[in-house]
């Protein structure tokens, strides 16, 4: 995601990238045509979580951890990449993302630690630790599927 916190390993509003040695979970997240299975997660303040994230629709989509604000700025990003024919209905032409200059030197890699994008079949894994509070959500920025329904809610709680 090229908006707040692109290339980095820590972006303090949503949390940050986990350590395989602090997983304390595994979610099984299934990419369905146009929504998530499940459809919330809940999580505990600083636990760490494995992902393992399957595309099983027909479409490309994508897995991603952040604020709905911060999920609205990676929409127009995302716009951008199927304008230039960096994404296609069921395919990323995932040389294009590395030639395609956001400002600043920066790509279209989606290589950030809270992000994958799939296409169909495709499997992935993220390993995030959550922050002690924070109002988040999972969603698809590929355009139109957030609009859908293709967002979830990550509800974090206290804890031990």
């Amino acid at each position: 995601m090229a908006s707040p916190g692109h290339g980095n390993t820590e972006l303090p509003s949503i949390g940050k990238q986990g350590k395989a040695s602090q997983i304390s979970r595994t979610v099984e997240v299934n990419l369905e045509d146009n929504y998530f299975s499940p459809e919330t997660i809940s999580v505990t303040k600083n636990q760490t979580v494995r992902f393992v994230i399957k595309n099983s629709g027909e479409f490309v989509h994508e897995f991603n951890i952040g604020t709905a604000a911060m999920h609205a700025g990676h929409q127009k990003e995302m716009m951008m990449m199927t304008e230039h024919g960096i994404l296609e209905v069921d395919k990323i032409n995932r040389d294009k993302m590395m030639m395609m200059d956001m400002g600043d030197g920066e790509t279209m890699s989606h290589d950030d630690p809270n992000s994958v994008l799939l296409e169909p079949g495709e499997t992935a894994e993220i390993i995030w630790q959550f922050p002690e509070a924070a109002e988040l959500e999972f969603a698809c920025n590929v355009p139109g599927h957030y609009e859908s329904g293709m967002v979830g809610e990550i509800k974090v709680g206290k804890g031990q």
